[in-house]
């Protein structure tokens, strides 16, 4: 007699995360739906999607969606609170017809990862959806590293082959760029800056997995191949941005490390510089000089300025700041630092809970890893705390907000880092296995 076969999964909230990570990873960032007045992107409407469901689903009991407090739910709700409140009192007075179209489609944008962090936090439920919706924002990412590759190395563009008939370009938008007689390639991102960060945010993963495949069995070979195609686009996207966050990753990484373990990874690390500097000559020196003579960069002389240009608007207001969206680089200048244009638009208050949306993702991490007993789980904690703290800290440095991948990852993570800890929470409360006997009886 054979044996039956096992109940085919149903979808769920990790199934829509799976989704949106392809989606904003595969699809370029330019493109949006056609026939439809506002530029909505595909990301943009999966985000809907996940948050119209995650609202029907706490309407009742029986789909197993999670509920109650989360440090991260919480601070998800606090974040949309705080950029209602700008919007609202932006919105009371008189704005330009272009800003307050740029606060409407600011709005849309931001409702729709806020749907999909708070869909993720309450519908990844257990250790297995949480690692692959992870492993799925891995094979993405490595998709568009590998097109990044290709647009670095071959001036080859595959960007204009992944256009679905019910899409359309958003504007001339160029995938490939140059600096310092190097071709800098976006992949389907929309610029090389946030190309390079989001490839940077899933290389701890890579690492994670390809280290656990190793310590508890499993295929490992794939995952090598993501991290080592991950690694050397971030290098390739020729950004500080990138180069910064791959130390962050490392110093959260590293030090977690058993002491042999931390060893190879520096060793891994020398050998990986060494390599790039052979496969692509000047590489590793024209990225050395990015920093070296960033006081002579026109770029971070436009930072500089920057400062001094957000001065005047951050005192005329303070607490809520002139308007989500409403500061134009074309009409004002660039600011390329989340924070000071957080501090702009939305004063004191979204500045706050911009910084509360990284610490409740790091503490549910932290929390997690010390209340576990599981290896794999307080790895996986580590893992997801260094991918925040990418767009954490790298979001001094370019708009983080006012790119749609690096975004939608950022609240994927976060979301991710609340489901993990309710997870531990869960399987902390649940009452131990009584004895054999006890079952018999």
């Amino acid at each position: 007699m054979s044996a039956p076969t096992p109940p085919k999964a149903r979808a769920d909230g990790a199934t829509l995360a799976c989704v949106y990570a392809l989606v904003m990873t595969v699809i370029p960032a330019s493109m949006v739906l056609k026939g439809v007045p506002m530029a909505v992107t595909p990301g943009m409407m999966v985000g809907f999607v996940m948050g119209v469901l995650w609202f029907c689903a706490q309407l009742v009991t029986t789909l197993g969606v999670a509920k109650g407090r989360n440090a991260a739910r919480t601070a998800l709700f606090l974040f949309a609170l705080s950029q209602l409140a700008t919007y609202g009192v932006a919105t009371y007075g008189y704005l330009p017809s272009d800003e307050l179209a740029a606060a409407d489609r600011t709005l849309i944008t931001l409702t729709a990862v806020f749907a999909v962090g708070l869909a993720v936090v309450d519908g990844v439920r257990g250790l297995d959806r949480i690692d692959r919706v992870l492993k799925t924002m891995v094979v993405g990412a490595t998709f568009m590293a590998f097109v990044g590759i290709l647009q670095f190395s071959f001036a080859i563009d595959l960007t204009q082959y992944l256009t679905p008939p019910i899409l359309k370009a958003n504007g001339d938008v160029s995938f490939v760029l140059e600096r310092s007689n190097f071709r800098r390639p976006a992949g389907t991102a929309g610029h090389p800056i946030e190309f390079g960060v989001v490839c940077a945010m899933a290389v701890p993963i890579a690492l994670h997995y390809a280290m656990r495949a190793r310590d508890f069995g499993g295929p490992d070979k794939r995952w090598w191949f993501c991290l080592g195609i991950l690694a050397m686009a971030s290098m390739q996207s020729l950004s500080r941005s990138a180069v910064l966050a791959l130390a962050i990753a490392a110093m959260f990484i590293i030090p977690a490390m058993p002491p042999k373990r931390r060893v190879r990874a520096l060793f891994g690390i020398v050998l990986f510089l060494g390599a790039m500097r052979v496969m692509v000559p000047g590489l590793v020196g024209t990225l050395y000089s990015l920093f070296t003579s960033i006081d002579e960069d026109p770029s971070a002389e436009s930072r500089r300025r920057a400062i001094e240009r957000a001065g005047s608007e951050i005192a005329e207001h303070l607490i809520f700041g002139r308007g989500m969206g409403t500061y134009l680089p074309e009409k004002y200048g660039w600011l390329d630092n989340q924070y000071l244009g957080t501090l702009v638009q939305n004063g004191v208050l979204g500045i706050l809970a911009l910084i509360g949306l990284y610490a409740a993702g790091w503490y549910c991490c932290f929390r997690a890893r010390m209340v576990t007993k599981d290896p794999r789980i307080k790895d996986l904690a580590v893992t997801v705390a260094a991918c925040i703290a990418v767009p954490g800290i790298s979001s001094a440095t370019f708009d983080l907000l006012g790119f749609a991948v690096a975004t939608g990852f950022t609240f994927l993570l976060v979301g991710l880092a609340g489901a993990l800890w309710r997870h531990v929470q869960e399987d902390a409360a649940r009452p131990a296995a009584l004895p054999r006997t006890e079952v018999a009886r």
